[in-house]
């Protein structure tokens, strides 16, 4: 009887400790989830910001080409 009730016990202390140890595991994991999107957003918040002002000088950057690019022509034209 005695040994029936101490297998019990035994039993319901290691469900209980696997359930914290879940617990736990879930807590660790969203706080290493957390720590990796900050650098990833930290990493990727100026490098989109640099392709943005890339991209946008390239677009400002080609109707200056084509600016050059014709007072280039003009200039072969007329010697």
């Amino acid at each position: 009887m005695l040994e029936t009730i101490f297998e019990i016990a035994i039993t319901v202390l290691f469900v209980w400790l696997f359930f914290k140890a879940l617990k736990l595991t879930f807590k660790i994991t969203w706080g290493i989830t957390k720590i990796i999107a900050v650098i990833l957003f930290v990493i990727a918040i100026p490098a989109l910001i640099g392709c943005l002002l890339f991209a946008g000088g390239a677009v400002f950057l080609l109707p200056l080409a084509l600016v050059a690019a014709a007072f280039g022509l003009v200039k072969s034209c007329s010697v």
